[in-house]
């Protein structure tokens, strides 16, 4: 099968921990584990991955250095972070995969400019603000500002993924036998220039899991892995005894109240990829990716039927339908 992997950026740097290139470093090393699972299958593999707070990370710093007159802008400190979580994850992989190529790529997403995100930039970056703070920064750069808990915070655009630039490279390496890192973070955001064809970056960040799906259904991937810091989807979120949800179609995880900042932006890609392509998708940990794919832990999403026949065979279903994997060749 080939799979496309969305590692949570949550789960390489959670909650509260020390941004320390260490404690990152140890979470890639267990990550690793996991994902190469996958490949030692015989399964084709892609993954992607989040960057949140590692942007937000550089991000505050570049605010705050002083021998900068601006700061750095979003899409580069993106880039950055692909660059710096994608070599953790090939050295690891390679590390557990000899004699197989891994490779990490810096992947551009375009996106519309005129996207109604532009307008109302909704997406947290960065540290917390005073009201001082905020003023000055709007008066001074132009930025918005919204309040995340107790404090303001920046807030800029999350404008959906519209086309991946470097996809016929991913598709090369993916025909030559590659494990390929590639669209962390979203992509870096660029938008095209219609008369000329050249891109450039804009202040934005794209949303992970929908650049993930985007890049499976372009992919033709057989399935969907979305791998975060929990073992499932789980109803009655909140409560005091929420419950895994094990199977799902599309229409009963939209229907569920997920929370905006985490959960909710998973459960869109996954049953968009879902319904667009018939094909599986899991949201699940990523300590056990094989048993998500096998369906032994984590929220399956299925479509009951597809929107549409594109022609593309179904993916298999359940651990016995899957069976022995196979490496598909070519593209």
């Amino acid at each position: 099968m080939r799979i496309v992997v969305a590692v949570g950026g949550n789960a390489l740097l959670r909650r509260g921990e020390h941004p320390d290139a260490a404690v990152q470093q140890h979470h890639v090393h267990d990550a690793a584990r996991s994902l190469a699972e996958l490949v030692l299958a015989g399964h084709e593999v892609v993954i992607t991955h989040g960057n949140g707070p590692q942007v937000g990370l550089l991000a505050a710093e570049s605010e705050t250095d002083p021998a900068l007159t601006v700061p750095y802008p979003l899409d580069v400190v993106g880039a950055e972070t692909q660059g710096m979580i994608g070599t953790l994850l090939v050295r690891e992989l390679t590390a557990r995969l000899p004699g197989r190529s891994v490779t990490a790529l810096v992947t551009h997403t375009e996106v519309d400019p005129q996207d109604p995100a532009f307008r109302r930039p909704s997406k947290f970056i960065g540290g917390q603000l005073t009201d001082r703070q905020a003023r000055l920064m709007g008066a001074e750069r132009g930025w918005t500002t919204a309040r995340d808990g107790a404090r303001l915070r920046r807030t800029v655009p999350s404008p959906r993924p519209g086309a991946i630039t470097e996809l016929p490279a991913i598709r090369a390496l993916l025909a030559a036998g590659t494990v390929v890192v590639a669209a962390g973070g979203g992509g870096v955001p660029v938008v095209r220039d219609p008369d000329t064809g050249r891109v450039r970056g804009v202040e934005a960040v794209v949303d992970k899991d929908l650049t993930a799906a985007l890049l499976a259904e372009q992919l033709d991937a057989d399935a969907l892995l979305i791998l975060t810091d929990v073992t499932h989807v789980f109803t009655r979120f909140g409560a005091s005894r929420p419950g895994p949800l094990t199977t799902a179609t599309p229409g009963e995880l939209r229907a569920l109240d997920l929370p905006e900042g985490s959960m909710r932006p998973k459960a869109e890609a996954a049953a968009a990829f879902a319904e667009r392509t018939g094909h599986l998708a899991v949201i699940g940990p990523l300590d056990d990716a094989l048993g998500a794919l096998l369906g032994t832990t984590g929220t399956t999403v299925r479509a009951l039927s597809p929107a549409g026949d594109t022609g593309r065979r179904s993916a298999p279903t359940g651990p016995s339908a899957l069976g022995p994997a196979v490496s598909r060749t070519a593209v």
